[in-house]
């Protein structure tokens, strides 16, 4: 006898495809390559951010000084 909560389901291919991988590995190739642009992007925001800072903060340095 079997138990009664037990369903026989049929079994589903779970090994994907040539077209899967390769769709799968294209996916993941731009979502590295929008990853990187939005890295260099925010590199380049705090970069120019940290040199705004910096100029402050010598003309600030300097009206002390006078």
């Amino acid at each position: 006898m079997e138990p009664a909560c037990r369903k026989d389901k049929p079994k589903l291919n779970s090994t994907p495809t040539r077209g899967d991988r390769a769709r799968q590995k294209s996916a993941q190739q731009e979502h590295k390559q929008r990853q990187r642009a939005e890295i260099y992007a925010l590199n380049k925001v705090m970069t120019e951010l940290e040199q705004q800072q910096f100029e402050s903060f010598c003309k600030q340095m300097q009206s002390q000084g006078e």
